[in-house]
């Protein structure tokens, strides 16, 4: 145990009711199994305290981009003090995205180049109103500043990437990283499978008021523009006919989507609900997952409602459609934007209950495969090229030195 590679990860905080912050918590308490982990974050809940050290960095409380600022800089601080003062050193340095400039390992989530060629018109000065600029002018010199240490970090060779998705892989082209390795996010089986949501079902479905025969469609996560709310609201719009309830679940506020409910008449039928550490609950209590992303580089929710043996409806923009066969376990919208398509396939759930029972049994199958104990196999092996690296390039300079 002794002789265990020691690796710094380095997260601003951990949990496991955010996807990427749950995906490094998971991957945490298993790679502990075979390194001496020690955690450099902000915050740590959810995670075994017994499978790592942490070492807390304090937060600066204020707008985003400073604080950001404050933990890039204060991160490798309180290392640089490790190494100084009390002989701590690290065999490898790991980190999801852009969080330090020694990094190893990086494990990509979002390439936000990417992300803000998608975001850029809602940026526009110009097609806001004057009261939102501040929060708009806030938000531009955030991404320019994480842009400008991507095409710095990103475009390093030494330092081994891995994207969430092929589609992650593809963005990643730009800084001439023409062949990242994939390691696609997983899922606890033991919360998230048809077992448990059978028993959940009943009582889910009383305490949320949904009459067993109303079809129940579930959307999961925050920033639910990106999501495709606006799509699946009008698709829902289209096809009233259907006896349906939409939850939409996240922190995101339904102000936005007021107006959209009123003019398409379905203000009854979608209810607004908080997030629950159980959010099997809301798998429990659901018939389908619908999911029109705009953009998303994977999207835990969807591989969880699958899992859990539900029908998915995912966006071809989204990379967890990569794990789905389209008229198998899932369907897969290619144009987030077709509302029709959007309608039509929400319609053909609704009209046939065995293509529903045959698909959420396929889902649950193939989510199957993606469990959080392969993920962090797979990132252990990068780790090890990682080190492999290391210890030639040691060597190598060994023998330059000594001659």
């Amino acid at each position: 145990m002794e002789n265990r590679p020691r690796i710094a990860v380095i997260s601003p905080f951990l949990d496991k009711q955010h996807g990427t912050e749950r995906c490094v918590a998971e991957q945490v308490e298993r790679l502990a199994r075979d390194y001496d982990v020690h955690v450099y974050s902000n915050q740590v809940d959810d995670v075994d305290p017994s499978c790592m050290v942490w070492h807390r960095v304090p937060a600066l409380p204020g707008p985003h981009l400073f604080a950001y600022c404050w933990w890039f800089t204060a991160n490798h601080l309180w290392r640089w003090w490790h190494r100084r003062f009390r002989g701590i050193r690290f065999d490898l340095t790991y980190t999801p995205g852009i969080n330090c400039l020694d990094a190893d390992v990086i494990s990509v989530h979002v390439v936000f180049s990417q992300l803000y060629r998608e975001v850029r018109d809602g940026l526009s000065l110009r097609l806001n109103p004057v009261s939102s600029w501040t929060r708009l002018v806030h938000r531009r010199l955030y991404y320019q500043l994480i842009m400008q240490l991507e095409r710095s970090i990103y475009s390093r060779k030494r330092i081994l990437l891995t994207a969430v998705s092929c589609k992650t892989a593809e963005s990643l082209a730009r800084y001439g990283r023409s062949e990242t390795p994939v390691i696609y996010q997983g899922v606890s089986l033991d919360r998230f499978n048809p077992e448990n949501r059978r028993q959940l079902r009943d009582q889910s479905r009383r305490l949320l008021g949904l009459p067993e025969s109303t079809l129940c469609l579930l959307l999961v996560g925050n920033g639910w523009k990106n999501k495709g709310l606006d799509s699946l609201l009008e698709a829902l719009g289209s096809i009233q006919s259907v006896n349906f309830r939409l939850l939409v679940v996240g922190h995101d506020g339904p102000a936005p989507y007021r107006t959209a409910l009123r003019r398409h008449g379905i203000e009854q039928w979608v209810a607004f609900l908080p997030p629950r550490p159980d959010v099997e609950f809301y798998y429990s209590a659901a018939d389908a997952y619908v999911s029109p992303a705009l953009e998303d580089s994977f999207g835990l929710p969807p591989l969880e409602a699958m899992a859990c043996g539900l029908p998915v409806i995912v966006s071809s923009r989204a990379g967890v459609s990569e794990v789905v066969t389209d008229g198998v376990d899932g369907l897969v919208l290619n144009d987030p934007n077709d509302v029709a398509s959007l309608a039509t396939l929400i319609s053909q759930l609704h009209k046939n209950p065995a293509l529903r029972q045959t698909m959420g049994e396929n889902a649950a199958t193939t989510a199957r495969r993606y469990t959080w104990e392969r993920n962090a196999e797979q990132l252990g092996q990068l780790f090890q090229e990682a080190l492999g690296r290391k210890e030639v390039e040691r060597r190598k300079l060994k023998v330059e030195v000594g001659g």
